[in-house]
C-alpha cells in the first residue's frame, strides 16, 4: 500500500470510483487519473443506466398525449423537477425551470427579466470572479438597453474586494449576479452576505451555482437569492440539461423568451396566451431523458451525502496544494481562506498547454487555459493556468499522479533533476 493509500484509509475518505465505468480505461496505456471535473464530471453508473431505461421503456413526448407513455413520461419529468426542487430546497416545484444549463439559464433571465425591467441608466453588478457565461449576456443585454454594467474588484487572494462591492450598490443597481464558487481559482465567495447587500440596496440577486451544486449543500431559502442556476453536467448527470431557480413572483411576472409549443395555453393569428411559469420558459420538446438522468445524479450524489463530499474534497484539496508547493517553481493563483477543491497553477518555464499535454501522456488530465475566465488572467497579468479540479471520485493517489506528472514535466524542460 502506497503512503497515499494508507493515509486514505486513515483519513477514511470515500471510495467510489468503481461506480464511475470512464474511469476504468486507461489513456495512452496508463492508469487515468482524471482532474477535469470543473469542466464536467463523470457519471455513474446509474446515471447512465437511468437514460438508457428512459429510452427503453417509457420514450414519448410529455405533456401533449393522452396515451400511457406520453403521461408516464411527463411524470417522470415532473419527478425530475421535483429532485431539483428538493436539491436547492426551493419552496415550490414551480420555482424550477429546466434549460440546456447554467449557460442557457442566465441568457434566460437576462432576455426575460432584463429586457422587460431595465432602462437606460440601471445598472447590474458582477464581479472580477465571473466565468463568461455570467458576463457575456449581461454585456449583451445592456447594449440592447441602455443599461450599464458594474464590477466589483478581487483581492490578490482571489477574493471578491467585499467593500468595492458595497460601494458599488446604489439606487441604481438592478441586479447583482455573481458566482457562488469560482471555476477559475476555487474561491467560494460569501453569498448571503452579498445576496443581503445587494437586497439592502433595492437589487435582485443571480448566482452562478455552477460550480457549487456538486459540493456542497445548497439552499436557496436560506441564500434568499432570486435566482440560481446550475448545469446538470457538472453534478454527474448529462449534458444538455439544468435548471434555473426563481422565486415565483419574479417568474410569473417575466415573460416568454422564447415562442413555440407547450409553453401557450391559445394561439391565434391575433394574438397568443401563454401557459403559467415554468412551462412558460420551456418551449419545445426538451431534454426530457436528460431531467431522468439529472433525477438520478442527484440521488446518487444524496445516497452519498454531500457533507461527506464536502469533507472528502477538502482533504484532496489541502493534500494538493502541499504536495504542489514542494515542487520548485509552483504558483498557485487562488488562496482564499475558503476555497472549494480547485487548484489553479503555474509552473515556472512551462507553458499550461505544453504542461497539459506531458500530463496527458502520463494519463492525467487537468484543464489549461483561461477556463472562460479571461478577467481574471486579465488580473494577474498571465495567458492561462494549469488548473486540477476534484470530484468524489478522486483519491490521493491521483494527486500524486499529478505531482509525479509535473516532476517529469519539469525534467523534460531541464528544470528539475
Amino acid at each position: 500500500m502506497s503512503e497515499a493509500e494508507a493515509l486514505q484509509v486513515q483519513e477514511g475518505l470515500l471510495d467510489r470510483a468503481a461506480d464511475f465505468p470512464l474511469l476504468a480505461n486507461p489513456v495512452h496505456g496508463k492508469t487515468l487519473h482524471y482532474l477535469d471535473n470543473g469542466a464536467t464530471t463523470q457519471k455513474p453508473a446509474s446515471v447512465i443506466e437511468a437514460e438508457r431505461v428512459f429510452y427503453e421503456r417509457s420514450n414519448a413526448n410529455i405533456h401533449r398525449g393522452v396515451h400511457w407513455l406520453s403521461q408516464h413520461a411527463t411524470d417522470l419529468y415532473e419527478i425530475a423537477r421535483e429532485s431539483v426542487r428538493g436539491l436547492l430546497n426551493a419552496r415550490l416545484a414551480n420555482e424550477i425551470v429546466f434549460t440546456r444549463g447554467t449557460t442557457e439559464a442566465i441568457n434566460l433571465v437576462a432576455a426575460s427579466w432584463g429586457r422587460a425591467n431595465l432602462k437606460a441608466g440601471d445598472e447590474i453588478l458582477l464581479t472580477w470572479l465571473e466565468h463568461h457565461s455570467n458576463i457575456v449576456p449581461w454585456q449583451l443585454l445592456c447594449e440592447q438597453t441602455g443599461a450599464v454594467l458594474r464590477v466589483a474588484p478581487m483581492t490578490e487572494s482571489g477574493e471578491v474586494d467585499l467593500e468595492a462591492f458595497r460601494a458599488l450598490l446604489n439606487e441604481r443597481t438592478r441586479l447583482a449576479a455573481f458566482t457562488h464558487v469560482s471555476n477559475a481559482l476555487g474561491t467560494v465567495n460569501p453569498v448571503e452576505e452579498m445576496t443581503r447587500m445587494a437586497h439592502e440596496a433595492g437589487a435582485l440577486v443571480l448566482i452562478d451555482g455552477a460550480q457549487a451544486v456538486a459540493h456542497q449543500r445548497v439552499d436557496v431559502q436560506a441564500l434568499d437569492c432570486d435566482f440560481y442556476v446550475f448545469s446538470g453536467h457538472k453534478l454527474y448527470g448529462p449534458t444538455g440539461i439544468g435548471a434555473l431557480y426563481g422565486r415565483k413572483a419574479l417568474l410569473d411576472a417575466m415573460p416568454p423568451w422564447q415562442g413555440g409549443g407547450d409553453m401557450i395555453l391559445t394561439v391565434a393569428f391575433e394574438g397568443s396566451t401563454y401557459a403559467p411559469a415554468p412551462q412558460r420558459f420551456e418551449a419545445g420538446t426538451p431534454n426530457i431523458a436528460g431531467t431522468v438522468g439529472l433525477a438520478a445524479a442527484i440521488e446518487y450524489v444524496q445516497s452519498v451525502g454531500l457533507d461527506a463530499i464536502a469533507r472528502h474534497e477538502q482533504i484532496l484539496l489541502d493534500y494538493a496544494q502541499e504536495q504542489l508547493q514542494r515542487l520548485p517553481g509552483i504558483r498557485i493563483l487562488g488562496t482564499a481562506a475558503h476555497k472549494a477543491a480547485i487548484v489553479s497553477f503555474m509552473v515556472d518555464g512551462i507553458h499550461p498547454h505544453d504542461l497539459g499535454t506531458i500530463l496527458d501522456s502520463e494519463g492525467v488530465a487537468i484543464r489549461a487555459g483561461h477556463h472562460c475566465a479571461m478577467p481574471i488572467m486579465t488580473h494577474f497579468g498571465i495567458p492561462g493556468t494549469a488548473r486540477a479540479s476534484f470530484a468524489l471520485y478522486n483519491s490521493l493517489a491521483d494527486v500524486d499522479a499529478l505531482v509525479d506528472a509535473i516532476g517529469k514535466a519539469q525534467s523534460l524542460f531541464g528544470i528539475r533533476s
